[in-house]
């Protein structure tokens, strides 16, 4: 008899209860997503605004350039072992 009743407690739960719920905890979330990209959640991690004046139209501006670093010059291939091999079938 008890089982019976969780059970039936249980399917109330999941299928008048639950539903929601979730309605109102994803409602509430997509209502705050929406203001954020509506009005800018503030600054992006990570994201540096540009500092100077913008190029002219036409140009391009260049954040960052790496160091350039001398390739080390590998000495040039003269060829190599002669290995004598016999085919066998």
């Amino acid at each position: 008899m008890g089982f019976t009743v969780s059970l039936l407690l249980f399917f109330l739960l999941v299928r008048y209860v639950l539903p929601r719920v979730l309605r109102a905890v994803l409602s509430s979330f997509v209502r705050q997503q929406v203001h954020k990209a509506q009005f800018g959640g503030g600054p992006t991690p990570g994201f540096t605004p540009p500092a100077g004046p913008p190029p002219a139209p036409g140009q391009v501006r260049v954040d960052y350039v790496p160091p350039q670093t001398k390739p080390e010059h590998k000495p040039e291939f003269r060829g190599g072992e002669y290995v004598d091999y016999e085919e066998v079938k």
